[in-house]
């Protein structure tokens, strides 16, 4: 398992979710998240968000994204991927604003949120 305070680049968080079952891509179509690869489609009550990750540019503080973990109520498990700030898609917002929050009683997880710095790209 990653340290929780090591610096990860997007690829790389991605990668260690992949490793934990999060495989399916997630769009958004037509205001429902859309798996990628199953093709299935969810309301925002059909789905849950496990862990957010946020990254921002070390030389450019415009270069922000957030990766959310999400997990939907029949098992699929996977990843949707935005713009954070200004570049954000307002569809993906509008959408994650209504996707519910957890029971009280789940506690949240220790990388939920976690802001990482990504190496700048030679």
């Amino acid at each position: 398992m990653a340290n929780p305070y090591e610096v990860l680049t997007m690829v790389g968080a991605i990668d260690a979710l992949n490793a934990r079952g999060y495989t399916e891509h997630f769009t958004l179509r037509r205001g429902q998240l859309r798996g990628a690869v199953s093709g299935k489609m969810f309301m925002p009550g059909q789905v849950s968000v496990a862990e957010t990750y946020r990254f921002e540019g070390v030389s450019d503080p415009d270069d922000m994204a957030i990766l959310y973990a999400i997990e939907t109520r029949n098992g699929l498990r996977g990843t949707l991927v935005d713009a954070f700030g200004v570049y954000s898609d307002p569809a993906v917002g509008a959408f994650m604003t209504r996707v519910p929050p957890p029971p009280a009683s789940v506690p949240a997880s220790p990388r939920a949120a976690v802001t990482m710095a990504p190496r700048p790209m030679p």
